[in-house]
């Protein structure tokens, strides 16, 4: 049996993943929206053999503009320059089923499949953020248990659209004239609460079968979607614990559905900071930290917790009780109180902790100290990888390649060259069938 490989996916937050990363002197404040900076970024990970770049999404202005970079650029537009200048790294975006439409992101994600010679990948969220649904007509966001009722179904559509095309429906023989083989290619004849589609995909079986799912929700309704479609599940743990813990219940859903143990590579986020000794990497992140306006991690947590941020005295802990808000992020909001509560911290601490609104955990130090902490993560079973946010993007990407990259190769633990083309084979899992290579033609619909 081969042995068990770390997966590492870098965050591609456009400067980095501290607000006041665009701040430093050998960052560009107009990276958000270069495009060839996500190209950097790309070339180095795949220079360390990285499984993947990932490219959230937010289609509104949600953040402090007046202090920092935000998500600007569709992501599978950009995904699309990467995959010219790349060979080899994994390309995933998200694409929100709160305001798209299941044959649109097939077809999108389809195409870059092919465009990219099997690296694609899904990232499957429902969008919470009132602000976005005001952008497309509505009053604001869908209620949480609604938005992840439309989600399943929305990501069984997909799914079926992209297993529509058996995998040798294509032809193109001159000789014969026969182009498509029509007996292949089927209608999905979807009718459900929230969607009719009709089918099939007008677009061939990608490489992959299936672009890569990957799913990022914590709350219940979040895993039940994980646990039952995704390949993939990018969590927020703050402790080997609760990536234990959530491993077991991810896995535990995941077997009731008829998937085995290992179908799904869970990735925690993981934000570093970097330096030549502990002091330095601390001075860097004390540099960071500095930079980030009060005002603007007041804020951030605010939204996060969903309340006026005059309800958060700097000097004391965060307001009790909290209630889980009905339409909140849910994976943040329980993160962001269980690292208060946790460590007793005050708002002043937690902000800290939280890097003025990083959200995930934080690690801080050498080269050595941040291999063995992925190390003892991994080993734990708390993560099969991470999902890396460097401090400050492209440089702090290029640190973690160069040094922390060979620990983990020395030890075995991470590929020194990719094994496959695809995103699938870097993540070690099995191309899906079509649903519909065993089942009888029917005629499609003119």
């Amino acid at each position: 049996m081969a042995a068990r490989q770390l997966h590492l996916n870098v965050n591609l937050l456009h400067s980095g993943v501290y607000p006041s990363a665009w701040r430093q002197p050998e960052s560009n404040p107009g990276a958000f929206y270069d495009v060839q900076h996500y190209v950097q970024v790309a070339q180095v990970a795949e220079r360390g053999k990285l499984d993947a770049i990932f490219l959230a999404d937010t289609p509104a202005v949600t953040d402090r503009i007046d202090y920092r970079p935000f998500l600007s650029m569709e992501p599978t537009i950009v995904l699309a320059s990467v995959a010219a200048a790349t060979r080899h790294v994994g390309l995933i975006a998200t694409a929100s089923t709160s305001y798209n439409e299941p044959y649109n992101i097939a077809r999108r994600f389809a195409t870059l499949d092919h465009a990219s010679g099997g690296r694609s990948g899904w990232n499957v969220v429902t969008t919470a953020e009132p602000s976005v649904g005001r952008n497309f007509g509505q009053a604001g966001a869908f209620e949480h248990k609604a938005r992840y009722d439309r989600a399943r179904e929305f990501t069984e559509v997909v799914h079926a659209l992209w297993d529509s095309w058996e995998d040798d429906a294509f032809v193109g023989d001159k000789a014969t004239a026969r182009f498509v083989d029509t007996a292949k290619v089927h209608a999905i004849r979807h009718r459900g609460p929230h969607f009719a589609v009709e089918g099939p995909l007008n677009v061939p079986r990608s490489p992959q079968g299936r672009p890569i799912t990957v799913q990022a929700g914590g709350s219940s309704d979040g895993r039940d979607l994980a646990a039952a479609t995704a390949d993939a599940v990018f969590t927020l743990a703050q402790t080997v614990d609760d990536g234990v813990a959530y491993a077991r219940d991810l896995r535990s859903r995941a077997r009731a559905h008829g998937r085995p143990d290992d179908a799904i590579v869970i990735l925690p986020g993981l934000a570093t900071v970097i330096g030549g000794t502990e002091a330095e990497a601390k001075r860097r992140q004390d540099e960071l930290w500095e930079l980030v306006p009060i005002e603007y991690s007041l804020a951030r947590l605010a939204g996060t917790l969903q309340i006026a941020p005059e309800q958060l005295e700097l000097d004391k802990p965060l307001p009790d009780p909290l209630p889980l808000p009905p339409n909140a992020n849910h994976t943040m909001f329980q993160g962001t109180v269980a690292l208060a509560r946790r460590g007793n911290l005050t708002v002043r601490q937690l902000l800290r902790a939280l890097g003025g609104g990083v959200g995930h955990r934080i690690i801080v130090g050498t080269p050595e100290q941040i291999a063995d902490d992925i190390e003892t993560w991994f080993r734990a079973g708390a993560a099969d990888g991470f999902n890396l946010m460097p401090d400050v993007l492209p440089t702090g990407l290029a640190t973690f390649v160069d040094e922390i990259v060979p620990i983990l190769q020395r030890r075995g633990l991470f590929r020194r060259d990719y094994e496959g083309p695809t995103l699938r084979d870097h993540f070690g899992l099995q191309r899906p069938p079509s649903r519909f290579a065993s089942r009888p033609a029917e005629p499609l619909s003119a």
